[in-house]
């Protein structure tokens, strides 16, 4: 059998759940960190662990131009490649060559497109996007398609929704299943709702093993992309995960998770950790901020991660003004650790039947408040 999912507790339409694969369980709701070129970037696979993940996300566009699939697939695959025994989902491609602009062209069977990197061209369908996946032994595929522009017209939309449908059902075609492995379909839609409940049709007479809802986090807002949530995530099919792609802040997740999402991903706590960002449970701080040079303190004092456990803030603010590498190195550490701690939060109060409680405390901290 494929991949499985188990619903273990629900608190509203907030699940508690795990995700049985050929590489592991995952307890969910879950945040994957993003290893898009084979790597958490800043980060060795054991600091990885350590955090507490026990899933990350690759990427097919970046993998299949460098190093290439077939020569990971000659080095045992991307587990044993980047030291991860644990489960791999892997993007199918779609998201980064629609976003190359003049330097793809698309057509009814799939993407023509040129290297970012030197221009090379390379071509992306349904099958070889599947095959590329396979090849790198992702755990959990994703179907390939079309992540709609915004804005875009209702027209616009329609026509790029049906697109992917076609493409997903290709992609269900291609894919090779083996037990404990499986594909998710991607629903598409914009931030129109009619079109968003005829790709949930569409994409569950296929059936898939789980579903993404893509398109969002794309400049919509918040507020709209919990409004598309608040009817999306109903109408999946309540025995397999959903996955909102590409999300978010800690907010995001909150919200989400309180409207029935189980996994996510986003490159923004590995990113701030690059650029002196720290998510923490008073808040988001600039670390090379003037006020931190003499501050002793831990970045987070609720934190045990080893920038927060060995390290001072003031220490912190100087790698990152004297442009150290372990500055970073340091903070996408903690980021990530405070992700994972935010989502294992989120898990034991669900269980608890206090989710709604939990969010407000974590909201109050952000805030500076005590509760």
């Amino acid at each position: 059998m494929t991949l499985s999912w188990t619903r273990h507790a629900t608190d509203g339409q907030a699940r508690l759940g795990s995700l049985q694969t050929a590489h592991g369980d995952v307890a969910t709701p879950v945040f994957m960190p993003v290893g898009t070129a084979g790597t958490v970037k800043a980060m060795t696979a054991d600091s990885v662990r350590s955090t507490g993940a026990r899933l990350i996300l690759g990427n097919t566009y970046h993998l299949m131009l460098r190093p290439g699939a077939d020569r990971v697939a000659s080095l045992g695959g991307l587990h044993r490649m980047m030291d991860w025994p644990g489960p791999i989902l892997t993007d199918s491609g779609g998201f980064q060559v629609m976003s190359l602009a003049g330097l793809r062209k698309l057509d009814a069977d799939g993407v023509t497109f040129q290297s970012h990197h030197d221009g090379s061209k390379h071509r992306l369908t349904p099958q070889i996007s599947i095959e590329i996946q396979h090849k790198l032994d992702a755990t959990i595929t994703m179907a390939f398609d079309e992540c709609t522009k915004f804005p875009a017209t209702e027209d616009e939309t329609r026509l790029s929704m049906e697109l992917s449908m076609r493409w997903a059902a290709r992609s269900r075609d291609a894919f090779v299943a083996r037990p404990g492995y499986g594909i998710f379909g991607i629903v598409q839609g914009g931030v129109f709702r009619d079109l968003r409940e005829r790709s949930i049709q569409e994409l569950t007479k296929i059936d898939f093993d789980g579903y993404a809802i893509g398109g969002l986090a794309v400049g919509e807002g918040q507020e709209a992309m919990f409004s598309v949530l608040d009817y999306c995530a109903p109408a999946l099919p309540p025995d397999r995960p959903r996955y909102l792609m590409g999300v978010g802040t800690p907010d995001d997740l909150l919200g989400a998770v309180m409207r029935g999402v189980d996994m996510f991903d986003c490159v923004m706590p590995t990113r701030a950790g690059r650029t002196a960002r720290a998510y923490t449970s008073h808040g988001v701080h600039n670390m090379r901020n003037a006020r931190f040079a003499d501050d002793g303190g831990p970045v987070d004092p609720l934190c045990a991660c080893p920038l927060c456990s060995k390290h001072s803030r003031a220490y912190l603010h100087h790698l990152f003004r004297c442009e150290e590498m372990l500055g970073p190195m340091l903070l996408t550490w903690h980021n990530i650790q405070y992700y994972q701690d935010l989502m294992a939060g989120m898990r034991d109060a669900i269980g608890q039947g206090r989710l709604a409680a939990h969010a407000e405390q974590v909201r109050a901290g952000w805030r500076g408040e005590t509760t």
